[in-house]
């Protein structure tokens, strides 16, 4: 990490931002120097900017290194988060290399030896604590700026902004890796000493960090943006609540600010419930048309023209992830009928992410949630298969949740980080936990999305009480945000991780990835202990 502000403004000299449609178009900045740069307002816009890249969709992105973006690519948070989970099953046909199967198949101690360079294969998101810090130099920026130049209503949205950027950063890296030593003060940016303090923090610690960006964004980012997928106010109180859910246990009163969080959300969000042409909303929410729908609090802003390079906008690469290359994506059946995803112009590459059958079994019959799963395909040369030639010619269901509507296979449906049905439930949950008991309103929160997929209420037994409730509600939950991000933060969160994944016969081999042997090395030469696995206190599993 030493001398990072020095390779940090190098990249940032080159950078060029394209990252959504409409109104948050590409710009391309002059160049920068550590003797001119900031000095003008469009400067500091530019330094905002650079704290988006890791949210934007290309192959991959550079701040300080290349990188994996959290939501496209081969690096993903479905990867991260859903693969390693009971909704999908071991990715036996990609042959791309083992470090994919052993992704699903939670074997995570081979990112002991993950290089600190980018592999297109792996998932390199450890060098996010160079983005932490860079973060944390732009904010200082923002304090520091001369308010002839930048406002002071400026200066707070803009740190605003930044912390939101730096708060996911680290609830990510949280989750992937456990507590990481980051740096939060613009002051010690560029201070050897400090960079090389390389330790875990507490659990406590991070949690309380995490929780201060995010409720500095909540009280002074703006409440509606210009340009669609700029950060919000209301999406910091979405990451906020997640957040005070996932950490409550342990941080005294969080689980009662997760729930008072609902009531203080500005958007006037509620449910989609427009049928469609398909006659499912919960179908429809997923399409292009419906991109930023009164159910949406914020997404990733995407278009059907980037094809992922730098220099263009987002495009939704989820179509080349989801099916085998024989599984026909743009033929009619043999009986003339259109295949399950016909306008794509070309074939997918691999089942990165699926979905268990066994997982598929968990729906309730005419849940409506479940048509987002193909559990019938066309395979070239054989015809049509199901569920007896999983484990032969696939390994598990196709996960349609994103229907290719393009004549290319750069799709443009956006990408949703945060939605009123997510909400719902976790303000379900935080009125369960927060007084051990199940309220009416916890029910009804639940039930409002049930109702949505087509179900009745929750049954008496999943009422009856907190742990029968809880297990419907991560049910529930598994259900509504399938492929989303968020399973194997919810397994955890009610700990469930390791005794859902050892009944799959998925044993994993620890709670979160080993921090790389690289860094651990680092430490020790500077006379510090980085530990490095990490296991949450409850965690049933090994501790290693």
């Amino acid at each position: 990490m030493k001398k990072i502000f020095v390779s940090l403004m190098a990249a940032a000299a080159l950078f060029t931002l394209a990252s959504c449609e409409k109104n948050f178009d590409p710009k391309i900045y002059g160049t920068l120097s550590t003797t001119n740069f900031p000095s003008a307002e469009s400067d500091y816009v530019s330094e905002l900017m650079l704290c988006y890249t890791p949210y934007t969709i290309k192959w991959s992105h550079s701040i300080s290194r290349q990188e994996h973006n959290f939501y496209g690519g081969e690096g993903p948070i479905w990867r991260v988060f859903d693969s390693t989970t009971d909704v999908c099953a071991p990715i036996l046909h990609l042959n791309w290399g083992n470090n994919w199967l052993r992704m699903t198949q939670c074997a995570f101690s081979y990112y002991e030896t993950q290089s600190r360079g980018y592999n297109s294969g792996s998932v390199s998101y450890y060098e996010g604590l160079r983005d932490v810090t860079y973060f944390t130099k732009i904010i200082g920026d923002f304090r520091d700026a001369d308010e002839s130049v930048l406002s002071a209503a400026k200066k707070k949205q803009y740190e605003a902004e930044a912390r939101i950027c730096r708060g996911v950063m680290m609830y990510y890296l949280l989750h992937i890796y456990g507590p990481l030593p980051f740096i939060l003060d613009p002051a010690l940016v560029g201070d050897e000493e400090a960079e090389a303090r390389l330790e875990r923090p507490t659990l406590d610690e991070i949690s309380q960090w995490i929780y201060d960006d995010l409720d500095y964004a909540a009280q002074n980012a703006p409440e509606t943006q210009s340009e669609k997928g700029r950060y919000t106010a209301d999406y910091a109180r979405y990451l906020l609540m997640r957040h005070c859910l996932n950490e409550g246990s342990h941080m005294s009163g969080w689980y009662q600010k997760a729930y008072d969080l609902k009531s203080q959300f500005t958007g006037g969000y509620k449910l989609f419930t427009d049928p469609g042409d398909s006659g499912n909303p919960y179908v429809e929410l997923f399409r292009t048309k419906n991109d930023f729908s009164c159910e949406d609090i914020m997404e990733v802003s995407c278009s059907s023209g980037p094809t992922g390079s730098d220099t263009q906008g987002n495009f939704n690469a989820w179509y080349f992830y989801i099916a085998s290359s024989n599984l026909s994506s743009m033929h009619y059946d043999p009986d003339g009928n259109p295949n399950w995803n016909s306008k794509a112009p070309g074939n997918p590459w691999g089942q990165c992410w699926n979905v268990d059958p066994a997982f598929w079994d968990t729906y309730e019959e005419g849940d409506l949630r479940r048509d987002v799963i193909v559990s019938e395909a066309y395979y070239k040369g054989v015809g049509w298969i199901g569920r007896k030639e999983i484990g032969d010619l696939w390994d598990g269901f196709i996960i349609n949740k994103y229907p290719h509507e393009e004549s290319s296979q750069y799709q443009s449906n956006d990408i949703p980080l945060a939605r009123w049905a997510d909400v719902l439930l976790l303000y379900a949950e935080a009125a369960v936990r927060k007084g051990n008991s199940v309220p009416q309103e916890a029910v009804d929160a639940v039930n409002e999305v049930r109702a949505r997929a087509g179900l009745a209420g929750l049954s008496a037994d999943k009422t009856a009480s907190v742990s029968a409730f809880l297990d419907a509600l991560l049910l529930e939950r598994g259900h509504e945000m399938l492929y989303e991000g968020c399973r194997k933060i919810d397994l955890i969160r009610f700990g469930k991780y390791y005794e859902t994944m050892s009944a799959l016969d998925r044993t994993p081999e620890s709670e979160y990835f080993p921090i790389p042997n690289f860094s651990v090395d680092q430490a020790k030469e500077s006379g510090y202990t980085l530990t490095q696995y990490y296991t949450r206190p409850d965690y049933d599993g090994p501790q290693k």
